[in-house]
């Protein structure tokens, strides 16, 4: 299909935009114009549109002088949520232990603004919905515990992710509802074939006394096996409790 004029310009805008965007990323606070137009070989009128536009959306900012810019508040914000988290030696050995008292896959999830982050995947057992248990809060049980803190989901759960991965995949959001405050009675999530059919997993809460969960601990196996990842929730909770100060 032809893409019309409008839409044309639209794209071309687009791209060059993200072409300033990695120019002054790579060459550091304080590029000027002149340095952007003669790196991208491009018109000076085309340039300083689109400067004066993402200056005007956050995404630069200019330099105390007036006479360069850098990367403002909105691009940042992108860079730290896609970073991966860092998890300290110390955390790490203690999950290696964990590891090692059970049969099932243990990962390390982090909350980070109103999203959910993989920061230890089990090298056992890796992850097979990873990209789907990150986007769908709603289907996972790390996600369902990040979600059972909020007091307004509208802004973590629009219309588009509440979807239905599996047949078992919870979608009405006064179910959900219910579930979730199950979830804050119960002190943790479960998951059983919303996520992945054939796979449950278990959530518990990484949090420092007094403070919202800031992560989660998570058991997964098959579905026939739920009754036995239940048996490691003490355990699995001792361990959460010694992770929350290496992590927070």
């Amino acid at each position: 299909m032809n893409l019309g004029r409008s839409e044309r310009l639209q794209s071309s805008a687009t791209v060059n935009s993200l072409r300033i965007l990695e120019t002054i990323a790579r060459l550091g606070p304080g590029t000027t114009a002149k340095t952007i137009t003669d790196a991208l070989s491009m018109p000076p009128a085309t340039a300083y549109r689109l400067l004066n536009a993402l200056v005007g959306d956050e995404y630069l900012v200019r330099t105390a002088d007036l006479r360069g810019f850098a990367l403002g508040h909105a691009i940042t914000g992108f860079i730290s949520a896609s970073a991966v988290p860092t998890v300290p030696t110390s955390a790490r050995l203690l999950l290696e232990e964990f590891r090692s008292q059970t049969r099932f896959a243990v990962h390390l999830v982090l909350f980070q603004m109103a999203s959910i982050k993989i920061a230890d995947s089990d090298p056992d057992h890796p992850l097979r919905s990873e990209a789907e248990m990150m986007r769908y809060l709603h289907a996972s049980a790390a996600g369902k515990l990040f979600l059972s803190q909020l007091e307004d989901l509208s802004h973590v759960l629009p219309e588009g992710l509440i979807k239905k991965l599996t047949p078992k995949t919870i979608t009405d959001i006064d179910l959900l509802q219910r579930d979730l405050i199950q979830i804050s009675e119960r002190g943790y999530a479960i998951q059983i074939e919303e996520l992945e059919e054939g796979r449950c997993c278990l959530a518990v809460p990484i949090a420092i006394v007094g403070s919202p969960a800031g992560g989660a601990l998570c058991l997964g196996g098959t579905s026939e096996r739920l009754d036995a990842i239940r048996d490691h929730v003490p355990s699995a909770q001792q361990a959460a409790t010694r992770l929350a100060p290496l992590l927070f």
